[in-house]
């Protein structure tokens, strides 16, 4: 696993530090001085690829001016068998290192080497993390957010893995609880208005209301005719719940599947409270004090966790005291216990029970309140929830077409759902369109440019990219006899321009980027990366000629073209888009 941006910064401080105690010994420079410089890497690569501010840095404990400090380092570098051919002084005293063809062919080397692979890193050191996505009621479609978090629980698991971590994807099934109770009974008025009409039954005001709910009841209709028609509550609420349940979860699972996403489990709520897992986690909260009776439900002190929580994290008392704290129920007094029970007990499950380091969660912004409060359950829990839950807020999605929203959906009358969506737009549109911002940013999904080809489309514009390049290596071997060279074959001191340069440091640059993107849950670099990549491409074919060539150079941009495809492609399965051969 290589990262040649990092290597080459760790080779600038050790022959920096060489020239030092090289210089030193001879009586130049003051001996036994510990100098921490800065290396970094300047935006105009005329001032280098990268810079030293050793001599900077070094100034007042060396009793030197810091471009004397710098020539005396100049004087005693050896760059012999260095990814750098030349260093200068510029300014007050940086140090400029310019890379040479020993750097530039390791990067080739390394794509062909690492395969599939190139760009892993092992900053996960196979930690094992969950991500736990979408999980969304199973009580009607999936929509927007949905569709939206999918991506990017999906992409950032993939990230993760590439990144050294030992990843486990789960859907969250809330199959117990007041969204079945309402989902049940949102079926049984539907069903009851088939037999008596849609005046003879009353429709509950806070039922679902989508058109799916009449395709439920009218397929248990089917199936059971009138026979509940006089039911008992308990009898129709189970019976309607666990059909409706049979039919929207595979569905799901369909459209998920169609999507791309595959999961490792699918986890039902229900397993927790039927295996008791509920309640002793709520017993595990009171014998620890955190509990307590009112109007005969069992309340949570969340109030107490989110102070001792705030307070760890530095915040002040006087801080802490202003903040508008609530307490949360636990158990009901009718004896059921809350969404909220579950959610501490589920995350307790990951935690503690399955031996997940963190758990990452993808959740909607609506959900930020809920943050916080589950953390502290859980450091009350002693599962140090502050740290081992992390938690991706998501922001909304803004569907646009001809320029305007769009709200409706031509077949439901509602928001617009998964499969609506994906009847519209290619899932390679879908996915790289959902995935092309941060989180924390809305993304605004315009229908018209999704199904665009032309540049103005990024992910067309990706993709053409490597089919353009797929294209080269196919024409030059069919009509040329022209294969694409081993790396060994490949004379790197040819590739000069400043395009070609260009693309071999972004070329480079991916494992930081991977690095990076995992380590900041934010898969949507990978798209900002793999964009920004393309581009260099297409500057370098439209400025560096390959057919027609001296071999050398020829073989020397081939393989540079070719590396690109593989890059292009890696990271185009990092999000879970195709690498079309031909479009």
């Amino acid at each position: 696993m290589s990262n040649l941006i990092q290597a080459a910064r760790e080779q600038v401080s050790a022959l920096t530090q060489s020239a030092y105690e090289r210089a030193a010994a001879a009586g130049i420079l003051p001996a036994g001085v510990e100098v921490h410089g800065n290396v970094d890497i300047p935006k105009d690569p005329k001032n280098g690829d990268y810079a030293s501010s050793f001599a900077m840095a070094g100034a007042k404990a060396l009793h030197m001016a810091p471009r004397a400090i710098a020539q005396a380092i100049l004087d005693h570098l050896e760059l012999d068998g260095s990814f750098f051919d030349r260093a200068e002084i510029a300014g007050p005293g940086f140090l400029n290192f310019f890379l040479g063809s020993r750097w530039y062919g390791q990067v080739l080397a390394d794509i062909q080497a690492e395969g599939k692979t190139y760009g892993a890193c092992d900053e996960g050191k196979g930690e094992k993390v969950m991500v736990e996505f979408v999980s969304a009621n199973p009580t009607g479609p999936m929509h927007m957010g949905n569709a939206r978090g999918g991506v990017l629980g999906d992409s950032l698991a993939n990230v993760l893995s590439r990144a050294g971590y030992d990843v486990w994807k789960e859907f969250y099934v809330n199959d117990a609880g007041n969204q079945v109770h309402k989902f049940a009974e949102s079926i049984h008025a539907r069903y009851m208005q088939l037999i008596l009409g849609e005046d003879g039954f009353a429709f509950p005001e806070n039922g679902y209301h989508g058109d799916d709910i009449k395709e439920l009841a009218q397929g248990f209709y089917d199936l059971h005719g009138e026979a509940y028609k006089d039911a008992g509550e308990d009898v129709w609420q189970d019976a309607m719940a666990q059909y409706g349940l049979k039919i929207n979860i595979p569905k799901m699972q369909a459209d998920l599947r169609r999507y791309q996403i595959e999961y490792d489990q699918w986890f039902f709520e229900s397993e927790l409270h039927n295996s008791g897992y509920v309640e002793e986690t709520v017993s595990m909260l009171a014998d620890q004090g955190w509990t307590y009776e009112k109007e005969g439900a069992l309340w949570l002190d969340t109030t107490a966790l989110l102070k001792k929580k705030y307070m760890a994290e530095g915040k002040t008392q006087e801080q802490v005291d202003k903040l508008d704290l609530k307490d949360d129920v636990l158990r009901r007094a009718n004896g059921f216990y809350t969404y909220f029970a579950a959610d501490i007990a589920y995350h307790r499950n990951k935690l503690e029970k399955r031996g997940f380091s963190k758990a990452v969660n993808i959740w909607g912004a609506d959900h930020h309140g809920h943050v916080a409060r589950l953390q502290a359950a859980l450091d009350g829990l002693g599962l140090d929830g502050s740290h081992r839950l992390i938690v991706v807020l998501m922001q909304l999605v803004n569907l646009l077409q001809d320029g305007k929203p769009v709200r409706m959906s031509k077949r439901s009358g509602k928001a617009i759902a998964l499969h609506d969506l994906l009847d519209e737009v290619s899932i390679d549109a879908a996915r790289y369109f959902f995935n092309s911002r941060a989180a924390t940013s809305p993304v605004d999904f315009d229908l018209d440019l999704a199904v665009r080809e032309d540049s103005e489309n990024p992910v067309y514009y990706v993709q053409y990219a490597h089919a353009r390049i797929c294209s080269l290596v196919r024409r030059l071997a069919e009509e040329d006899g022209v294969a694409v060279p081993d790396v060994s074959a490949v004379d790197c001191a040819r590739l000069v321009s400043d395009e070609e340069k260009a693309l071999i440091k972004n070329l480079a640059q991916l494992p930081e980027e991977i690095r990076i993107a995992a380590r900041d849950y934010d898969p949507s670099r990978i798209n900002r990366y793999v964009l920004a990549l393309a581009g260099d491409f297409h500057r370098f074919y439209n400025a560096c000629y390959i057919r027609g060539e001296e071999m050398p150079v020829l073989q020397a941009r081939l393989k540079l073209a070719d590396s690109v495809r593989a890059v292009i492609a890696n990271c185009l399965d990092l999000i879970g888009v195709s690498a079309p051969e031909k479009m």
